[in-house]
């Protein structure tokens, strides 16, 4: 039998417990054939013992550093007391010496601030890489060599991961899950927890804002309307309409809303329902292009491509499990 795949938590004083429980209960719902666990999940510092949240309590971590030779993935929850990892870029001697332990080839994953401490190790150089939108510039001002994109949830750059803030790390664990196991492992952990199996857009919808007044119209009922109606040419004066309003009050009505223009907000929506089409049925590429409003197959190509790096084929073959043909 195979075993499972071993996922190591790196605990870091001034740590987040909300964070610090994502992989664990995000990996630990992963069941296969018979409720066999998929993952194996430990809890490491680089001292074993003692360490302080930045809550009012602290946590006994069993494990030291030794855990992280042996893992398959290790994971790099955010802490509120980097020291000169956030300061200076710099890691301190105990902290390197423990990742220096982590075998050439391991998966490496960071939730929110996390990625600093990748970033300070080396491991992002040259690579496009996210972090809470508020620390993002001067993460990018720290780390000159590494793509920073503060418009996005998670990067998936292969063998290194990163993600945007807090509870972004479920959506960048379940994408885990989904790209280790398929969509109907995945989605399953999803409902077991409670959280949509994938969110749509970045973190532009999350950056603070003012709220519009009450009595105010909304893009809400226009959002609606365009999701029941992908399938169909949808022009922004249509939308427009929905809400009785000028293309030009819509238009900044809706980005001031949603973190970006309604065009964009389309293809993104699209793009899912693609996603979604490939991964839980058969349908011919041409005929997915046309029920997500892309009308062709290259279209719907292009924007795949655009948005997630792969072809319909690829994205069907990588994670369509046991859908059945259509």
């Amino acid at each position: 039998m195979q075993q499972p795949h071993r996922v190591a938590v790196l605990a870091l004083p001034g740590l987040l417990p909300f964070e610090l429980g994502i992989p664990h209960r995000i990996f630990g719902r992963a069941k296969g054939p018979g409720g066999r666990p998929l993952y194996e999940i430990v809890t490491c510092a680089p001292k074993a013992g003692p360490v302080q949240t930045d809550a009012d309590f602290s946590i006994h971590v069993e494990h030291g550093p030794e855990a992280l030779a042996t893992a398959d993935t290790v994971v790099v929850p955010a802490s509120y007391e980097l020291g000169p990892v956030h300061d200076e870029g710099r890691l301190p001697e105990e902290l390197a010496a423990a990742l220096a332990r982590i075998r050439p080839g391991t998966r490496l994953v960071s939730i929110c601030t996390g990625g600093y401490v990748l970033a300070a190790a080396g491991f992002l150089d040259g690579r496009p890489a996210t972090t809470h939108w508020a620390s993002a510039e001067h993460f990018q001002r720290l780390f000159p060599r590494v793509r920073v994109d503060a418009d996005v949830l998670f990067i998936d750059d292969g063998d290194v991961l990163t993600s945007a803030g807090v509870a972004a790390g479920i959506d960048l664990c379940l994408h885990i899950v989904r790209r280790d196991h398929g969509t109907a492992v995945a989605n399953d952990v999803a409902r077991r927890t409670v959280v949509p199996p994938h969110r749509d857009g970045g973190q532009a919808q999350y950056i603070e804002r003012p709220l519009p007044e009450a009595g105010t119209h909304t893009t809400t009922t226009a959002r609606a309307w365009a999701l029941a109606h992908l399938h169909e040419p949808i022009q922004l004066r249509d939308l427009a309409e929905k809400e009785a309003m000028s293309v030009r009050t819509f238009t900044r009505r809706f980005r001031d809303e949603v973190g970006v223009s309604p065009g964009q907000w389309l293809t993104q929506q699209r793009v899912e329902r693609a996603r979604h089409l490939l991964e839980s049925t058969g349908l011919p590429v041409d005929r997915v292009a046309r029920d997500a409003g892309f009308g062709t197959a290259q279209s719907l190509r292009t924007h795949l491509m655009s948005a997630i790096g792969v072809t319909p084929t690829s994205y069907r073959r990588t994670f369509r499990t046991g859908a059945s043909s259509v």
